[in-house]
């Protein structure tokens, strides 16, 4: 059947017609010329012999009133408010405006204001951050050097050169004791690395470090790993995470970071071999010298000893319990598994992850002690290959 630019009312009438008539052949053809199945064409028929052509009108569902329904020149005022300002003011200051400009009318409701702006397109849609996989474990009680160590950069700053300055700091959170303060020049992974590297082969190792979600900390990959954290297990080092907006879990580094931009920053220097002199002083005085009222105004060196934990010339391999599976990851960051395959992370490429089976058809995954997520294997995705996404 060609097509015709007919209203739906008028192509049921059109089709009553021809079925009337017997044009068109059989009924299962007629119906094929008008695009429909046979099951409609016979409800068409039905309505036509019980109620003639009004069985065939269609009636419209949508309500014969609308209670939340407002006057167009208000929708109009809604939309002028919106884009009479480059400074785009939201439902509650377009209906306080309404207010103003409609005196004896009772405006309407933030939701319907809402909606006119969304139907006019004047809502910019917010796009969805991906964050960093929580961290769930519970922070242990620290009763030893250590046992963790925290992390972080204070800021930056620009030094009297122009050059900029990213200081990274390293603290034992028993102690108290500032095991670096490093300048760098940037906060990517490979010069954080060779910070710690040089604090490893000092003091070396701790069971845990504890930092904030940013780079180069943790990622938005599984389990909220990133290359330095991935080395720190690697090591033996098992990463925590304190919560996204909760400084205060690390309120201890903040309190040093702050006597830190009181001692060296005011003036900076002017180049970053000479600020970081300044950051050994800082660190000097504030380990050997000055007391802190948490160590019965001590100072942090009293109570600080090195870790028994050398550095390793060899990174240890992970161990998984023998009830695990153990996998290894590919060079796209997949492992292959009950014939698909599971998009682990790329991170972790050529590493090996332990698979543990936790529920008919559910599965946690591992790199090491940490739990990157999980998956049912039974909600499977893909076409010639099943593939699976992990959860956290």
């Amino acid at each position: 059947m060609p097509w015709r630019d007919v209203k739906p009312m008028e192509e049921r009438i059109l089709f009553i017609a021809d079925y009337l008539r017997g044009a068109g052949g059989s009924f299962s053809e007629l119906c094929r010329r008008y695009q429909i199945s046979r099951k409609t064409g016979y409800k068409w028929v039905q309505r036509y012999q019980k109620q003639g052509l009004d069985g065939v009108t269609e009636l419209s569902r949508r309500p014969h009133h609308h209670p939340e329904a407002i006057p167009f020149s208000i929708k109009q005022a809604i939309i002028d408010i919106r884009t009479a300002s480059r400074i785009k003011p939201g439902p509650k200051k377009i209906q306080a405006s309404l207010k103003l400009r409609f005196p004896t009318l009772e405006p309407p409701s933030l939701t319907t204001i809402y909606n006119v702006l969304n139907r006019a397109g004047l809502i910019d849609k917010r796009r969805k951050r991906q964050r960093v996989a929580p961290y769930r474990d519970p922070f242990q009680s620290v009763t030893a050097p250590n046992q963790v160590w925290s992390v972080d950069f204070k800021g930056q700053f620009k030094l009297g050169n122009g050059q900029w300055c990213y200081p990274l700091t390293v603290m034992d959170h028993h102690s108290r004791f500032l095991l670096a303060c490093c300048g760098l020049e940037t906060t990517a992974t490979e010069p954080t690395r060779r910070c710690f590297e040089n604090v490893f082969r000092e003091f070396g190792l701790p069971l845990r470090i504890r930092s904030d979600n940013g780079v180069p900390f943790a990622s938005k990959a599984a389990g909220g790993l990133s290359a330095l954290s991935i080395w720190w297990i690697k090591l033996g080092i098992h990463p925590e995470r304190i919560q996204p907006g909760k400084p205060q879990q690390n309120g201890q580094h903040e309190r040093m970071h702050r006597t830190l931009k009181q001692a060296v920053t005011q003036p900076v220097s002017e180049s970053m071999a000479a600020q970081q002199h300044q950051f050994r002083e800082f660190s000097n005085l504030y380990n050997q010298q000055r007391p802190h009222e948490s160590l019965q105004q001590q100072t942090p060196a009293s109570h600080y000893s090195a870790s028994g934990r050398a550095y390793p010339e060899k990174l240890m391999e992970m161990h998984y319990p023998d009830y695990f599976s153990v996998l290894k990851v590919t060079h796209t960051g997949v492992v292959y598994w009950g014939g698909g395959q599971v998009y682990v992370s790329h991170l972790l490429r050529d590493e090996y992850i332990g698979m543990e089976q936790v529920a008919d058809g559910v599965w946690d995954l591992y790199f090491g002690p940490i739990r990157l997520g999980g998956f049912d294997q039974r909600k499977v995705g893909g076409g010639i290959t099943s593939y699976w996404t992990i959860r956290v």
